[in-house]
């Protein structure tokens, strides 16, 4: 469950593994450029028999044997290049049929990594897969046969093969430029096309404030400085290319009419003949087309590239199996825990906590905002990693656990809950292909929230975000639902009852009741007092550090006469900060 904030690329890595694997596919993809290529000579090597034998001897039957020669050539022309796309689409469409899951996954683990929410390995997959399918990678595959080309042209006269190669030459110069002038900016843009996406995402899901605040203008003219910026780096990225491109084909233009009139100039001495001067032009023509092609599709190539450089530093390849553990019974041991902040400060979240708990034990986190609780939580769980100390799960680190299978035991309730579009039951069911009806309606009874689904229009199957559209009182009751589903051993509720009504507190502390008295351990991140009436434990933190921790009424009683004052101060310190 947890995400490194760093990564060491791994000798290996999935898409790695699944380009070896499609080794096969790619010499096939040679196999067909080969013979592509090849039969791209059928016609030079028909208008060569045409001006030289053809018109030499006025034979009409020669003409159409050639004729129906090249019929059945270009046609198997047609179906090789038929075979070769249709074998890179497929490979295309096997890497991200393979990799998205993976890529999906990263996506919503890195949320709360600052320095990795903004890669996006979905676009990127999609950015490969689209390159290594399309056409552009079909001029790389060709490349290899520009010199077989310009040797063929040498064979017809070596005046016309150095022109080639001088041609070449100039084009390939070209390719350089614009790949030392368009990278830095395509990458640059890349980067900011991704931070206008994330902004645009931030701001459709806070629509509400957004509009009701005046706030529309403001957060479109943002996002629009976001977008301008990589716009205006992918346009001069777009600016080298285009020019280039151009200046390319114009070039290699001129070098068939160069071709040609140099082939005339050898006709007219009788060096080569008309036939072989007009073959010479389009060879020539030839050789220069996959460079050209390439210069085409440089932009496309530059952001393949980057997308496999962060592929493969953002997806690793699955370690063995790990031993399966058996499910844990509850017994949690934070020894030393210490967190920094994921930011450029380094700040120092939590420092030094240590505590201890057991199945059916309830502890509730208190203190003031900002003092580590929430910090605490994605510790609790696993989604954070710490940068120091440990947090065990009946003895065993989270990192000696296989992800998914600790997953089935910890329930979690953030602060900021979001149900995902679907039927209520699917959300409660946390998506489960199999699942018990039974114990959907077990987590919505012990949540008290049975009565709540019924009474809306299609009940446990109303599709949220179609059917219905609930308040944040009901979305975080159903959350809490979500987080009890087959009672796990782990339960951690951050700020509960902060959507609730008298009611849903009341539900609440039932909940967290019954909950320790089958055996579950259960830690609330509480600021109001009524989510921490059925724990037994407290944990006081203030500035990221344990203040007190211990039997609740010992330590209420303690941090209440620490913060008395002698000078009309009738509420408790500790009390008030709860109700912060």
């Amino acid at each position: 469950m947890a995400l490194p904030t760093s990564r060491k690329v791994e000798s290996s890595t999935p898409l790695k593994a699944l380009l070896h694997n499609a080794r096969a596919d790619f010499i096939s993809v040679g196999l067909f450029s080969c013979a592509i290529n090849l039969l791209m000579l059928t016609g030079p090597l028909f208008m060569l028999q045409v001006y030289d034998r053809v018109l030499a001897s006025g034979s009409l039957p020669t003409l159409v044997v050639l004729y129906l020669l090249i019929v059945f050539l270009f046609g198997l022309l047609g179906v090789f290049n038929f075979f070769r796309t249709r074998v890179l689409s497929r490979v295309g469409y096997r890497i991200e049929n393979e990799l998205m899951s993976n890529a999906q996954q990263f996506r919503i683990r890195s949320q709360s990594h600052a320095k990795l929410k903004s890669i996006n390995p979905t676009m990127d997959i999609s950015r490969f897969r689209q390159f290594v399918g399309g056409r552009g990678i079909t001029a790389f595959f060709d490349l290899p046969w520009v010199p077989v080309f310009i040797g063929i042209v040498f064979l017809i006269h070596p005046w016309l093969g150095f022109l080639t190669i001088g041609g070449v030459a100039i084009i390939t110069c070209f390719t350089i430029i614009n790949e030392h002038l368009a990278r830095s900016k395509t990458s640059e843009s890349t980067i900011w096309e991704q931070k206008s996406n994330q902004f645009a995402e931030i701001s459709r899901q806070s629509s509400d404030a957004i509009m009701s605040m005046g706030m529309m203008g403001n957060v479109v003219n943002y996002w629009g400085g976001l977008k301008r910026n990589g716009l205006s780096r992918a346009q001069k990225a777009s600016n080298v290319s285009e020019s280039l491109m151009s200046a390319s084909k114009a070039i290699r233009l001129l070098l068939q009419s160069s071709i040609l009139g140099l082939g005339c100039y050898l006709a007219v001495k009788q060096v080569i003949t008309p036939g072989a001067m007009i073959a010479a032009s389009i060879i020539g023509g030839r050789a220069l087309s996959p460079i050209d092609q390439a210069i085409g599709n440089w932009r496309p190539f530059i952001m393949a590239r980057d997308a496999y450089g962060r592929l493969n530093q953002v997806l690793v390849s699955p370690q063995d199996d790990k031993t399966q553990l058996s499910a844990p019974n509850g017994y949690l041991v934070v020894s030393n825990l210490s967190k920094v902040a994921d930011s450029a400060d380094k700040k120092l979240l939590l420092n030094g906590l240590n505590f201890s708990l057991e199945p059916g034990d309830g502890l509730g986190v208190i203190g003031p905002s900002a003092s580590g609780k929430s910090s605490l939580a994605k510790l609790i769980i696993g989604v954070w990693m710490p940068e120091r100390g440990s947090v065990r799960l009946d003895g065993a680190t989270y990192d000696l656990w296989d992800s998914d299978k600790l997953g089935q035991y910890i329930g979690y309730l953030p602060q900021k809950i979001s149900l995902l579009e679907g039927t209520i039951k699917q959300n409660i069911s946390r998506f489960e292909t199999e699942v018990s009806d039974e114990d959907v309606l077990k987590a919505a009874n012990l949540a008290g929230v049975h009565e709540l689904i019924l009474g809306l229009p299609g009940g446990y199957d109303a599709v949220v975000g179609r059917d219905v559209f609930l308040s944040g009182g009901q979305v975080q009751r159903i959350g809490l639902a979500r987080a009890l589903y087959k009672k796990p051993p782990l339960i951690v509720l951050d700020e509960p009852n902060s959507n609730l009504d008298s009611e849903g507190d009341q539900a609440l502390a039932r909940a967290i009741a019954a909950l320790r008295k089958s055996g579950s351990t259960v830690i609330v991140m509480a600021h109001r007092p009524s989510a921490i009436a059925a724990v037994n434990k407290l944990l006081m933190l203030r500035g990221g550090k344990q203040v007190e921790f211990g039997p609740k009424d010992e330590v209420l009683q303690k941090v209440t006469k620490s913060n008395q004052t002698p000078v009309k101060r009738k509420k408790p310190a500790a009390i008030g900060k709860l109700e912060n």
